[in-house]
């Protein structure tokens, strides 16, 4: 059994290589796209939304099947293609570079795996079972829906606000004070439009006077 390591990338202007063209496909780069990935796409044949993207631009398309030399200069590859032997390629020529590789639904294909994410804006929460069962980690994700509001968008805001203010002034309450103020009141505060006050609330359990 592989333990995984979570990390999360900052892909920014990282070179990213998808193999295939179908829907599977165009998820992965939607996500690296959303990430700021420079994302190329190698396939005869593309989704409407993949060939959309294309020519606005957005992506990079080589409308050719995968062949090696289309891992120069990658950084990362993800196989996302229903042929095994494309994927087989893919994942050896690019362990074989020390290039990363994910291939979809195949973990033994995989240098890495890509969770089920929820995102509230900044805030990020990633469930990963390790390649055993995708469809459970989708679940437990939707599950986290409601145990994380969208309302925590707005908390991850107004607590990077105050930790950037309160450093400014060289107040730097510890990580005991931070987990204790960001309470659940907070939450309620700002689902009733109450941003003020639910800063305010958060400076009094920091112990900071204003």
């Amino acid at each position: 059994m592989i333990h995984y390591y979570p990390v999360a990338l900052d892909l920014r202007d990282r070179l990213c290589l998808v193999v295939g063209g179908g829907p599977v496909a165009e998820a992965k780069v939607d996500g690296l796209l959303a990430a700021g990935a420079r994302v190329t796409v190698v396939s005869p044949e593309l989704t409407e939304t993949l060939a959309s993207w294309a020519a606005d631009g957005r992506i990079s398309h080589r409308p050719h099947e995968y062949g090696p030399d289309d891992l120069d200069g990658q950084q990362l590859v993800f196989a996302a293609t229903d042929r095994r032997e494309v994927t087989e390629a893919v994942a050896a020529e690019a362990r074989r570079r020390g290039v990363w590789v994910n291939a979809a639904d195949d973990p033994a294909f995989c240098d890495f795996l890509l969770p089920s994410v929820l995102r509230r804006g900044r805030l990020v929460v990633a469930v990963s079972t390790g390649g055993a069962s995708p469809a459970l980690a989708a679940r437990v994700r939707r599950d986290l829906e409601a145990v994380v509001p969208s309302e925590y968008e707005a908390l991850v805001e107004l607590a990077a606000e105050v930790r950037s203010e309160l450093r400014a002034r060289g107040d730097r309450p510890g990580g005991t004070a931070w987990r204790e103020a960001l309470g659940g009141e907070l939450i309620t505060l700002l689902a009733q439009g109450k941003r003020g006050e639910a800063k305010a609330r958060l400076l009094d359990r920091l112990g900071v006077t204003t």
